[in-house]
């Protein structure tokens, strides 16, 4: 750097004092020339006042020559020709260091950003001075591309950046190859499909993301945003070529991925009404920039930028684009940038480019947040391409070469290999983050800034992405969250239900009143909506789904009916009612968290009550069972007495004192005790009357009683799906009943159980069960639930207020409101709690439910049982009186009134024995009674028939005795 210290013509140097030197240096490199001190500024004639000149090569000093700087002023240098030094001049001669450029017509604003990096390059370098050379080329004309190479490598330069097209490009690079001049560029270039050839590729550096690692970058954020299923417009085959990780993101069991592409016709709408048909509502737009405006603008015109459709643009300019028009549009609009547009650097940078173009008399306007990406990226080339010249050059002069594209003089630029290695191994950090590349000269880190449009802001970073870190947000849980609440003040909810109780009926009008709008439904679903638009602050509006369903998908139409189809159609925001959350509905639509738990079980009728009958005893069994049981009973005595006379341990010794004059053996298992004993093996068990049904496995196995469910709700698919056995019966059973055993809606399965007469039962969630049996108490619940699910609120897919919507339910939950809502609904309104009471009632009078009218038979049995009795005794005691009459000689009469005369005796405890016979007939008599008596004593307990033998000699002796002293 030059300051003049004496003074000369004043059209060439002005005299500084120290002062002035120092703040003019100072501000320079602040560039607020705005901010000069009046001293400096108001000394400084207007003809000093800093012009930098910027055109082609004429205007800048030769390669490998000095360059004289003469004044410095706020905004930039001041070159001059080369004259006589004035008197006691301090100068610095810097060697000159030339780049080049290539740009197309349309690259103006990466023109500028070349010209004024080299600019800022100059003014803090010291060292050396970039000059920059420039060439313009078509974009397809490979031959003239060829040709401003050679001139540029001709006039000495360094490097040469650009140009931007592929084509062109790639001739560029095969020269620089060839004479070893580095070539930079700032575009998409992919890889080839042979592979990258190292020698191929060894003097190019490109800052543009790496191909791969870009698309990997894509793939990464569509699988964060969880899109299923997308479509993905595009307009040229290197589009297909840059979504490449992303078209891998299909599996096979994966719904499929659309692709369409645009041609030149201008009318979208087509393609998008096809798309919005198809009812996708995620779309990857790969075309180029100036296109993305206008198929928004059209998507709009045909309701495609509504809130759940959520759109991801690829192109890294899409920031530079005007979105004022769309940016109140409830999509959600996702692209991605490479640069902070916030940041100081970017700032810095535009501020060079509008005032140098100001100094030029050029108007260029232009914020940080519309800076496109390849400005930046020539920004960032020409700084790391100078800290590679600074640093290398530390170590060796670094001279420029005039070098010549004819084989004949064919050269290579012994720095140019250095320069490039040392960039590729260098890490940087610019306006476009931080700069790292592989060996092959590609950028394979870098930070991507995640952005979505917002009404207010315009385009807001949510995320960053890295090739490491993948998808981090910036923004917090209840940032969104306030997002989403704003969003949703002032909107009007389309709220889909259908008829059913609890959950939703039609209010009872009063007379003379008219119900409308929401006024005209009362129930669950209706109250829990009206809570969670109170938390949110939002209006809604009931409507009712016209055929009434739930929502099941049709395999052969490949088409949903009900509350589901409501919401493919976008003709509803929400759908609230007793809707199952499956895994088929959440493939369609998305649900929030449930606000109801449950399980599927069985509605059945309770027994019929039978009248009141003496016999009710006996109804346990039926005449089949009691008929059976008469024939086990004599099977099983007769079997007793067999075996028992066929086992030697049941032939025992009549005189167990004499063991040793055994002459015979008896055995006490005649016919009569084994009857007595198998009697009173059956009258010693119990029985318990259980139900017919008390579990699903009980309904499978029989097929008296049918069983069904609502047609095309979750239970039906449960059954339908299930890999249990059990389950595959029941639906096997249930698809083949005929006639049909599916009913349209739950009150009709309650009805066809109530006619059913216990031959119906019906299988239905919990909650509806336990309304009906709430109020129908003939009717009950069997067993316990099958499984467990719940109930939640369904949305499109993709929609933005999920989030906000479970919250609400939530905080419900936590205050109780939705435990009171389901007793209020399940069990007061509408007749609730009716069986509750007549349950309480019945329970009272539980102990006395048996009344003689239930178990009178048992007495008549009884009765029976003593006249029986009364009869057997009656005969057996005249028997006996004949018998006695027959052995004395008596009159049957004198014998019976002496029998009588004994037994109704009641103070005769004993008889006395005597006989009537002569006395030594008697004295026989007594021995023989004596010896029976004594073996009827051995005898106890094995022959309790000899003991009755015995006992009735006795007591004809005795008759006898009585006998012969009336005699007398």
């Amino acid at each position: 750097m030059c300051f003049s210290t004496s003074q000369e013509q004043e059209e060439d140097s002005f005299p500084f004092t120290k002062l002035q030197k120092a703040l003019l240096l100072f501000f320079s490199y602040h560039h607020v020339e705005q901010q000069l001190p009046a001293l400096v500024k108001n000394a400084l004639p207007q003809h000093s006042r800093i012009q930098p000149e910027f055109s082609h090569r004429s205007k800048f000093p030769a390669p490998g020559t000095s360059r004289k700087i003469c004044a410095l002023g706020p905004v930039g240098y001041v070159t001059a020709p080369a004259v006589k030094p004035p008197t006691s001049e301090i100068c610095t001669h810097t060697p000159g260091v030339t780049a080049g450029a290539i740009f197309h017509e349309d690259n103006y604003e990466a023109e500028v950003a070349f010209r004024y990096a080299i600019e800022r390059v100059n003014m803090h370098e010291k060292h050396f001075e970039m000059t920059p050379i420039i060439k313009y080329v078509s974009p397809d004309d490979s031959f003239k591309t060829e040709k401003k190479v050679c001139e540029l490598a001709s006039e000495g330069v360094t490097a040469i950046f650009g140009p931007s097209s592929m084509l062109t490009s790639g001739i560029v690079s095969s020269i620089c190859k060839t004479i070893e001049i580095p070539h930079i560029i700032t575009h998409w270039d992919p890889e080839p499909l042979g592979g990258i050839d190292p020698e191929l590729q060894a003097m190019t550096i490109n800052l543009y993301p790496e191909a791969d690692v870009l698309s990997r970058a894509l793939r990464d954020l569509i699988v964060d945003y969880s899109w299923k299923s997308f479509t993905i417009i595009y307009d040229s085959d290197e589009g297909l070529m840059r979504l490449k990780d992303v078209l891998q993101i299909h599996g096979p069991n994966d719904n499929p991925i659309t692709v369409r592409q645009i041609d030149d016709d201008p009318d979208y709408r087509p393609l998008l009404k096809d798309i919005a048909s198809s009812g996708e509502s995620h779309i990857i737009l790969e075309v180029h920039p100036d296109k993305i405006l206008e198929i928004l603008r059209q998507a709009k015109e045909v309701k495609m930028l509504e809130e759940y459709q959520s759109y991801i643009i690829t192109s890294l300019d899409a920031h530079t684009l005007d979105f004022e028009e769309l940016k109140y549009s409830r999509s959600n609009i996702t692209t991605l940038r490479l640069m902070d547009t916030k940041s100081f650097d970017i700032k810095n940078a535009v501020h060079d480019w509008e005032q140098g173009e100001a100094r030029m008399k050029r108007v260029f306007r232009v914020s940080p947040e519309h800076v496109r990406t390849e400005s930046a990226l020539y920004n960032d080339a020409v700084k790391i391409y100078a800290t590679a010249i600074r640093e290398l050059d530390a170590t060796e002069e670094i001279t420029p070469s005039r070098l010549s594209c004819g084989s004949k003089n064919l050269r290579q630029w012994p720095f140019g290999l250095r320069i490039v290695n040392y960039m590729k191994v260098k890490t940087e950090y610019g306006i476009t983050g931080p700069i790292i590349f592989d060996d092959n000269g590609r950028r394979t880190h870098f930070q991507l800034d995640i952005i979505e449009l917002h009404q207010q802001e315009g385009f807001k970073k949510i995320a960053i992405w890295d090739p490491r870190g993948g998808v981090n947000y910036t923004r917090s849980i209840d940032e969104v969250h306030l997002q989403i609440v704003e969003s949703l003040q002032n909107k009007t909810f389309i709220v889909a239900s259908r008829i059913g109780a609890p959950f939703l009926t039609w209010k009872e009008k009063k007379e003379g009143e008219y119900l409308e709008g929401n006024n005209r439904f009362e129930g669950y679903s209706l109250e829990l909506i009206d809570g969670i638009s109170k938390i949110l602050g939002f209006q809604y509006r009931m409507e009712i789904v016209p055929d009434g369903k739930y929502g099941s998908y049709n395999k052969a139409t490949k088409k949903w009916d009900g509350l589901v189809k409501y919401l493919l159609d976008r003709k509803a925001d929400l759908a609230i009612c007793d809707l199952t959350i499956t895994y088929e509905r959440r493939t369609a639509v998305d649900f929030t968290m449930p606000f109801m738990t449950l399980g599927i079980s069985i509605l059945y009728a309770k027994p019929v009550p039978q009248p009141k009958d003496l016999f009710s005893f006996l109804s346990p069994l039926s005449l089949d069972v009691w008929i059976y049981m008469a024939t086990a009973y004599l099977g099983v005595s007769v079997l007793l007495f067999v075996l028992s006379r066929m086992a030697p341990a049941d032939w025992e010794n009549p005189h167990p004192c004499k063991q040793d004059e055994v002459e015979e053996v008896e055995n006490i298992w005649n016919m009569l005790n084994a009857l007595w004993l198998t009697m009173g093996s059956i009258m010693g068990q119990g029985c318990d009357i259980l139900p017919n049904i008390e579990s699903a496995e009980d309904l499978a196995k029989q097929s008296k009683i049918k069983y069904g469910a609502v047609l095309g709700g979750s239970t039906l698919s449960f059954f339908r799906s299930s890999n249990f056995s059990t389950y595959q019966r029941m639906w096997a059973a249930m698809e083949s009943t005929r006639p049909s055993v599916f009913t349209k809606s739950n009150d009709e399965g309650r009805d066809r159980v109530l006619k059913g007469r216990g031959l119906y039962a019906f299988l239905m969630e919990s909650t509806s069960l336990e309304y009906i049996t709430e109020r129908y108490c003939e009717l009950t619940q069997i067993g316990g639930l099958l499984d467990s699910k719940g109930y939640g609120i369904a949305m499109p897919v993709n929609s933005p207020y999920r989030t906000a919507i479970s919250g609400a339910v939530l905080k419900m939950q936590e205050e109780g409101k939705l435990h009171q809502l389901k007793t209020r609904w399940w069990k007061e309104m509408h007749g609730g709690g009716r069986c509750d009471e007549a349950a309480t009632t019945s329970s009272g009078d539980s102990a006395a439910e048996l009344g003689i009218d239930n178990v009178g038979g048992v007495f008549v049995v009884l009765a029976f049982g003593c006249f029986c009795a009364f009869v057997i005794g009656i005969l057996e005691f005249l028997w006996n009186v004949r018998k006695v009459a027959v052995d004395e000689k008596v009159t049957p009469w004198e014998a019976l009134k002496a029998e009588l005369k004994f037994a109704l005796n009641l103070s005769i405890t004993t008889k006395p024995v005597h006989n009537t016979l002569s006395e030594s007939e008697s004295a026989k008599s007594s021995m023989r009674s004596k010896s029976e008596s004594r073996r009827g004593s051995e005898s106890v307990g094995r022959r309790s028939n000899n003991i009755r033998t015995g006992a009735s000699l006795m007591n004809v002796d005795k008759i006898g005795f009585v006998f012969n002293n009336n005699n007398k």
